[in-house]
């Protein structure tokens, strides 16, 4: 993992991908709200965000590595003015603690949805091990979050190819609602889909950038994670599209679609699934804690365990309403935080 030699290009992009893919991404329901809503252009906008993930993940991690970043705080002040870095401090910080929601009420979703158990028990079991793993450090934090990429790449692309051979429930009823308020077109889809997923991801690439072995271990990392998070959304997209009469009105759409392919199938993939809620949790527990950690003198196992806690109570409030108004509105204020990385992040590092 990470040893004196650093971080490789292999590690790299599996955190990379398990960093980005959680709740919203592996259960269905980002592509359904981001892309297919918007028919054959959400194809378009799909290219756009697999490229965008690839240019933008390796410029955080390179400038991760350059400041020697420990959060994502460093990231933004090397590469805003005073005033743009606090609104950019602010708003990742928020968004890490509402996507850590998500991913508390994903799961809950998931277990009711799969097993009939209340919301509250999925949820609060994964508040606790994701606190737990977070406890343990850095080094355990990415190495839980890269450990389940490859399974989870193997069953969104497996489960999306077999289920394009099974006939879709045609009876069911359309209940699903577009975002029209904020996602108004394929390409704004893509712009906000790729700004809040890389503001979120600045609290743990900016530290593995840091560690990685060299400039070439950044780069190639982030070209395989960007494809592999391309090919994982396409399998989504193909899959989902074709089953969305009945898909588009579930909280977790893969779930159903994957036990339409079979019995098993279904059990393996929301196995897969929780492991994937749960390290994109650890991630952003873990990015989190470090913030809080460096502007409060509060012991940080204790601060870990509070925003835990607290993220679990707001994650009551449901998953694809979540998914719906919190990611949209997040990614618009990203994109004031990636264009400043975009644009000063050479003359930044320079002068720091």
């Amino acid at each position: 993992m990470a040893s004196k030699k650093g971080v490789s290009a292999l590690r790299v992009a599996g955190t990379y991908i398990g960093t980005v893919v959680g709740a919203g991404f592996a259960s269905g329901q980002e592509v359904l709200q981001f892309f297919v809503c918007f028919g054959n252009a959400g194809i378009a906008g799909l290219l756009v965000v697999t490229v965008l993930f690839m240019v933008l993940g390796f410029m955080v991690m390179e400038t991760g590595n350059r400041v020697h970043a420990e959060s994502h705080l460093d990231i933004v002040e090397a590469t805003s003015g005073r005033i743009l870095s606090v609104f950019s401090d602010v708003i990742i910080s928020f968004f890490l603690f509402g996507t850590l929601s998500a991913m508390f009420a994903g799961s809950g979703a998931l277990i009711s949805q799969r097993f009939g158990l209340h919301p509250f028990s999925g949820g609060l079991l994964m508040a606790v091990l994701t606190t737990l793993t977070v406890l343990s450090g850095f080094n355990g934090t990415i190495n839980s979050i890269s450990l389940v990429v490859p399974f989870l790449l193997v069953s969104a692309v497996g489960t999306g190819i077999l289920s394009l051979f099974i006939e879709p429930e045609k009876t069911a009823l359309r209940s699903f609602a577009p975002n029209t308020g904020f996602l108004r077109n394929w390409f704004w889809s893509a712009i906000l889909y790729t700004s809040y997923n890389t503001v979120i991801s600045f609290s743990i690439l900016g530290p593995l950038g840091a560690r990685a072995k060299n400039r070439k271990a950044i780069l190639y990392g982030a070209i395989l994670g960007g494809l592999g998070l391309g090919i994982g959304a396409f399998a989504l997209f193909f899959s989902i599209r074709h089953h969305f009469t009945k898909a588009a009105g579930m909280e977790v759409p893969m779930i159903y679609i994957a036990g339409r392919v079979s019995p098993a199938a279904g059990i393996i993939y929301g196995i897969v699934l929780l492991a994937e809620i749960y390290t994109t949790a650890v991630g952003n527990l873990y990015g989190l804690s470090a913030r809080i950690s460096a502007s409060v003198p509060w012991n940080s196992r204790d601060i870990t365990v509070i925003s835990a806690l607290c993220a679990f109570l707001i994650s009551l409030l449901g998953f694809s309403n979540l998914v719906r108004y919190l990611y949209p509105s997040v990614g618009y204020a990203g994109i004031i935080t990636l264009t400043s990385l975009v644009i000063n992040r050479k003359n930044s590092i320079d002068k720091k």
